[in-house]
């Protein structure tokens, strides 16, 4: 059986409100988007993502409940990443990972490169 994104509906696709998203959050935030973006399509466990950013043991988890307030605040509970839940993912652990489309936005909105609509 294949895995099951978690809360599929919760990810962003908008590239201006992934690129508003990337505005808002925290360095650190930040950091996991870009290290995501690098690797779209492929999910990995969180020890796998932060031994790339250099990260200690249960930082993501810390920088994901930091950024909890503003995702359901200013973005109605969606975020520019998917999930696999434990229960679902072959790893048997939590995995994440960006798709090509927030992986896009991510690097357009680093590089300057975004339109945004005006309202």
């Amino acid at each position: 059986m294949p895995p099951v994104q978690h809360a599929p509906h919760n990810a962003m696709t908008d590239p201006d409100e992934i690129a508003r998203f990337h505005e808002r959050c925290s360095d650190l935030m930040r950091a996991l988007l870009h290290e995501l973006a690098e690797t779209a399509d492929k999910p990995r466990t969180f020890p796998q993502i932060e031994d790339s950013i250099g990260w200690p043991r249960r930082r993501i988890a810390s920088v994901l409940g930091g950024v909890h307030h503003l995702r359901q605040t200013e973005f109605g509970g969606r975020r520019p990443y998917r999930f696999h839940d434990a229960r679902w993912s072959l790893s048997g652990r939590a995995e994440m990972w960006m798709d090509q489309d927030q992986a896009r936005a991510i690097r357009a909105t680093a590089q300057g490169h975004v339109c945004r609509k005006k309202a």
